[in-house]
């Protein structure tokens, strides 16, 4: 009963754990908060602390009251879909700093750093901004790649190019094309190699004589097409044969005097349809006008660049006349020859014409002797036979012998009933 007594009449309060523990929570210290952190973090959009933004001079987060909650039964109903919570952004208050106001910040656009600006327009770099290193990764990415599709497209092009035999054309270029150079500038970059000009050599040739060069496919394209002429032709390998880079030098003339394929192919049939293949006479004609021409030299006059087509069907008709001159049994020179062709003469009018000149000239000198008159040679003969010059002197002179000999023969015999006196040739 004494003790029941004692505790009854005790004055010290009885104070349970959970009571103290609430008592030392409520009086612990507060941590001290930076508030240049603050600040970051407030800018980067975080949540601050109830410290953090009294430290920021902003008024704390309102505390909400714990309560328990009361079950509640619910009611059969259809729980309708929360909208969605938005959260405004909370406007800093100015802010005091050292002695000096924040105001405001400023994101640098171009490198992404983030500034505090004071109210003495003073600024302070609070963030690093990355966008220097991204622009820096980016920059290294696209280099990369440009390597990468450069180093693909050396492969390619040098693929292509030595399938022709000029891979030694891209070589020099190849630190050029894997560092992404620009089309147009490789093109420059290449045609001023000395590889790229020993290959299309005709191109400088053709300048210089007043022509536009001519891009690398259709000089390729007339090598080609003079090739597939030549062998058609059967002309020796020799004519078309690829040395180095697949340069073939016998058609670099050919380019830089603007010769086509058909125009080649021309020059060809005439050396063979009108010459090789013609009779003995015209091709001993050919060497006898042009004694430097050897049988297999014959083609190669047609293939020469450095002459123009008329020149080398002039050389042919000369001959093809000198050789209708020797069936008729008349010498003739290469120099009367080309003079004829340069007349008109072709070779079947040549091959008329020297029959009668054979027929009229000889009887004609016999004559012009006789009678003391100027001399009646065979190109006197030519001359009216063939329309030349001098062509009216010459028919007066042959009928003046015709009368002539009429006179001293009454007319019954002699050249009156022979070559003199018939019509030959035209106007003869």
């Amino acid at each position: 009963m004494a003790r029941i007594n004692e505790s009854f009449y005790s004055t010290t309060p009885v104070v349970d754990e959970q009571t103290k523990r609430a008592g030392q929570k409520a009086v612990a210290p507060t941590p001290a908060v930076d508030a240049r952190a603050a600040l970051a973090k407030l800018t980067s959009g975080q949540t601050l602390t109830p410290a953090e933004r009294v430290a920021l001079g902003m008024s704390p987060a309102p505390t909400t009251a714990t309560t328990t909650p009361t079950a509640v039964t619910p009611k059969p109903t259809t729980t309708p879909v929360p909208k969605p919570t938005v959260t405004p952004t909370p406007t800093p208050t100015p802010i005091q700093v050292g002695g000096k106001k924040v105001v405001s910040t400023y994101i640098d656009p171009e490198t992404g750093d983030t500034y505090s600006i004071y109210d003495d327009n003073s600024r302070e770099l609070i963030a690093k901004g990355t966008k220097a290193l991204d622009a820096a990764a980016e920059a290294k990415r696209i280099a990369e790649e440009k390597m990468r599709q450069g180093q693909s497209a050396y492969s390619l092009l040098f693929e292509e190019f030595n399938r022709y035999g000029m891979g030694a054309l891209v070589e020099p270029l190849k630190a050029l094309i894997q560092d992404g150079l620009s089309p147009a500038e490789f093109t420059l970059r290449l045609r001023d190699t000395d590889a790229y000009k020993k290959r299309f050599a005709a191109n400088a040739k053709r300048i210089a004589s007043g022509l536009a060069a001519i891009s690398e496919a259709e000089y390729i394209g007339l090598e080609d097409a003079y090739q597939t002429v030549m062998r058609n032709y059967g002309l020796p390998a020799s004519y078309y044969t690829r040395g180095e880079m697949g340069r073939q030098e016998g058609f670099e003339n050919f380019i830089a005097n603007d010769v086509s394929a058909p125009e080649l192919e021309d020059r060809i049939m005439n050396a063979q349809s009108r010459v090789l293949n013609a009779n003995p006479e015209v091709l001993a004609s050919l060497k006898q006008f042009y004694p430097d021409i050897t049988n297999g030299d014959i083609l190669a006059y047609t293939l020469d660049p450095q002459k123009a087509l008329t020149d080398i069907k002039r050389k042919i008709t000369a001959a093809e006349i000198g050789g209708a001159a020797t069936q008729a049994g008349l010498g003739i020179t290469g120099a009367r020859a080309e003079e004829l062709g340069a007349a008109g003469i072709n070779k079947q009018q040549a091959q008329a014409g020297f029959q009668t000149v054979a027929e009229v000239a000889p009887r004609g000198g016999q004559l012009a002797a006789i009678y003391g008159e100027s001399p009646y040679t065979q190109q006197t003969a030519e001359q009216e036979v063939f329309g030349l010059a001098g062509s009216t002197e010459a028919a007066k002179q042959r009928r003046k012998l015709v009368g002539l000999e009429k006179a001293a023969f009454s007319g019954q015999t002699g050249a009156a009933q022979g070559a003199l006196g018939r019509e030959r040739a035209g106007n003869l």
